[in-house]
Formats: structure tokens, C-alpha cells, sequence
């Protein structure tokens, strides 16, 4: 059996591992197309502040780990699938066959229609190869822009604002981090950075980037009127999934690449992981690209079982993010932004930047989000991953939302069920 796996991020690297104890009989071959061995993106903001170099970013520290594992680690570009041959068409040259095949290829910085953006001295921060250019003008009194102030944009301000740069974030919806946090808690976050020295412009676009003067490379247009010198621009405005390739082959795709609940395509040989695949939310029922690490790396794990022939179902991903910015750690789960017809409770305490909101659906919680409040992190994963029925204790967290635990001890513990709590 002749395993094959596109794409060398989380998805791909946990598959690969995978397949070789399930199936150890088989032949695996993982794909990447950097010249890196497989890394994790998540760790580049560590390598940028030099808390890690580039070893350290990689996902399997021992240089032997995968061929000690018969791992076959073949750094090129596939440019096409011919599935009626079963095969992959490689950039390099050639073409290799399968059996079973993963397409794990990840998702790649969507860059905004901007005027000026394809700049010398503009870089998303997604490869280690955009990382080694950040470095060189990321220096300390440097003028930084970074456009976007999303998950992604958020874990790279963090390391901008350690390495001592005179940071200006621009975001275009009306808070930071829209797609984790509500409006209040968004801003809360905006004024915690504005109170550490970063600026921060919401509801506001990059109108254009132009070439600078006064000893500056650039200059940032923005739509309020105001204009950014810099001598770096950062863009983290979002990610699209990795599926142009598969245009001329059968493989269906919408947003990403659709799946059923074993991770399956349309086409029974060619399974999807990872940020490509349309998967099935733990919390709607519905498919989309949930493109965070933990759906990612579970993603790897059931995609390899099926392909192994040990037939798993996924039950879906629970929508989860935790981010730290310059020390405020801030969580979502689930539903957070609430569902129709049900209800909720908020607790707001500004002054010392805290927030907890918990979203029901009848008794059920389904989603939550929190601010500076690190203590209730697993609790809220465990109460909505659990679906427990809260009964009583749901109004008494809607008179004190602080008592998660000990909501999730009675009724867990009462019912016999061991959710699982981080």
C-alpha cells in the first residue's frame, strides 16, 4: 500500500505518523513544498523574538525522526492529481503513485487588493523564508505596520511589540480579532495594546502603499485621511485555502475541499486534513475550513485511520482559539457569538480588563468567550464539548458566570460523565 501525503504542516506530519504504526507495512511519503524540514507556522513569532531559532520551529526537533519512522520526506511541488492513473504530477519533474492519498496542503496569506502591496519591503508572515526578511527590518525604534489585527495578525503583534519596533496596527472591521471576540471584548483588547504603546486603528482600510520619503521606504495610506511612515508592512488579512491545483481533476471543493465524516472526498481513494478541508463543526453539524493547529492535527489522526482501514468517524471539531496579546490571554468556543433563540450572561469588568460571556441554548452552554480569565479556559471547553444539561446551574450562572467549575463538577460528576477538561 503506497500511502501519499500532500502537504508537510501539522495535518500531514500527524498522518504521516500515524499511517506508519497503523499500517507499518505500507510505504508513506509526505510532500512539502518549502525547503525547510516540516515546521510549524504558529512558531514563527517565537523565532522572529528569538525565543527559538529555526530548529526550534520545526515539528519534529531530531533531523533522523522521519526516516527512522520510514517516513519518505520529498521536499517538491505537486502541480496536479490525475486520479483515474493515481497519481501526483510533481513540479520537479515526474510523478508519484498512490493508493490512498491526503491532501493536507494548508491554506496561503489572501492579499487585499491594495495598491502597492506587492512593495519591496511589504511581506505576509507565513514562511520562515518571510520571517528571515521581517528579522532584517523588524528593528528595535523601527516604524512597523501591520495590517490586520485577526487571530493570525494578533499572535505576530505580540512578537512586533517585544522586538522593541514602533508598531501601528490597522484593522478594517470595528475591533480586533472579530472572528474570536465580540465587540466589547475586541476593543477591550484595543485598548489593553493602546495602553502598552501600540496604535490602533479599527474600521479602517489600507487605502494604499506608496513609496516613502524622510528616510522611510514607505508610506501607508489609510482611508481615514491619516497617512503611516514605515520602513516594514506586514499584511495578515486573512488566508484562503490551498486548492487551485485541483481544478482539472474530479475532487469537489467549495471554500475548501469537501469531506464527509471520515475525512473522505467524493473520490474514495483521496481523503482532506487540515486548514483544506471543509469539515464538520462540532457545533453546528455544518462543514467549513476551521484553520486552527488542534483541528489540524485531529484532522490527521482520523484521515490516517480510515485510510489505514480502521474506520473512525469525526464527530467534529469544536471551534476553539486562545491568544495571547502582549500578555492578555483571551479564549472563544463553540457558538460564541450566541444562536438563535437563546440566551446569555456577561460579565464586564473593564477597568481590569476581564470579561466572561457564556452563550446557552437551552440549558446546554454552546459557546463562550473570555477575556483575562485563563483559570476558566478548559472548564469552558469541557461544559460545551460535553453538551452537558445544565439544569438548575444554568441560572446560577447567569447570576455569577465566574462558578464554571463548579457547574461543570456537579453536573458532570452527577451523571457519571468524564468530559474532558484541559
Amino acid at each position: 500500500m503506497q500511502h501519499v501525503i500532500i502537504g508537510a504542516g501539522p495535518a500531514g506530519v500527524v498522518a504521516a505518523e500515524h499511517l506508519r504504526k497503523l499500517d507499518p507495512d505500507s510505504k508513506v511519503a509526505l510532500i512539502g513544498d518549502e525547503p525547510e524540514p516540516p515546521y510549524s507556522r504558529m512558531a514563527i513569532p517565537y523565532y522572529l523574538i528569538k525565543q527559538v531559532d529555526e530548529v526550534g520551529t520545526y515539528l519534529r526537533k531530531d533531523a533522523h525522526h522521519y526516516a527512522e519512522r520510514g517516513i519518505d520526506v520529498i521536499q517538491d511541488r505537486v502541480t496536479g492529481i490525475d486520479t483515474g492513473k493515481q497519481e501526483c504530477k510533481l513540479e520537479k519533474g515526474g510523478s508519484i503513485s498512490y493508493d490512498k492519498l491526503l491532501i493536507a496542503t494548508g491554506s496561503h496569506p489572501f492579499s487585499p487588493p491594495v495598491p502597492g502591496i506587492e512593495s519591496p519591503g511589504v511581506y505576509p508572515c507565513w514562511t520562515l523564508a518571510d520571517a528571515r526578511e521581517i528579522i532584517k527590518l523588524a528593528q528595535a525604534g523601527n516604524k512597523v505596520v501591520l495590517m490586520g489585527a485577526g487571530f493570525i495578525g494578533c499572535i505576530i503583534l505580540e512578537a512586533l511589540a517585544t522586538s522593541g519596533v514602533d508598531l501601528t496596527v490597522v484593522e478594517m472591521e470595528n475591533r480586533m480579532v472579530p472572528r474570536m471576540m465580540n465587540e466589547t471584548s475586541g476593543n477591550m483588547i484595543k485598548d489593553w495594546c493602546s495602553s502598552k504603546g501600540v496604535a490602533v486603528h479599527t474600521s479602517t482600510k489600507v487605502d494604499a502603499i506608496e513609496p516613502g520619503s524622510d528616510g522611510r521606504a514607505l508610506r501607508v495610506l489609510l482611508d481615514n485621511g491619516n497617512t503611516l511612515a514605515a520602513d516594514l508592512v506586514i499584511s495578515a488579512t486573512g488566508v484562503r485555502s490551498n486548492i487551485d491545483f485541483l481544478e482539472a481533476t474530479n475532487v469537489d471543493t467549495d471554500f475548501g475541499i469537501l469531506v464527509n465524516h471520515h475525512l473522505q472526498t467524493n473520490d474514495p481513494n483521496v481523503y482532506a486534513a487540515g486548514d483544506v478541508a471543509q469539515g464538520k463543526d462540532f457545533s453546528t453539524g455544518e462543514y467549513s475550513v476551521q484553520a486552527i493547529q488542534p483541528t489540524a492535527a485531529d484532522h490527521g489522526r482520523i484521515a490516517a485511520s480510515n485510510m489505514a482501514g480502521r474506520v473512525q468517524i469525526h464527530q467534529g471539531s469544536v471551534n476553539m482559539n486562545v491568544l495571547d496579546t502582549m500578555g492578555l490571554i483571551s479564549s472563544s468556543f463553540g457558538m460564541w457569538m450566541g444562536v438563535d433563540g437563546g440566551d446569555s450572561v456577561e460579565l464586564h469588568d473593564p477597568g481590569r480588563f476581564r470579561y466572561l460571556n457564556l452563550q446557552f441554548q437551552d440549558d446546554v452552554l454552546v459557546g463562550a468567550s473570555s477575556l483575562g480569565l485563563t483559570e476558566h479556559i478548559g472548564v469552558l471547553r469541557g461544559l460545551i464539548q460535553s453538551r452537558v444539561k445544565l439544569n438548575s446551574w444554568k441560572e446560577k450562572l447567569k447570576e455569577d458566570p465566574t462558578r464554571v467549575m463548579e457547574a461543570y463538577i456537579a453536573n458532570t460528576q452527577a451523571i457519571g460523565h468524564n468530559a474532558h477538561v484541559l
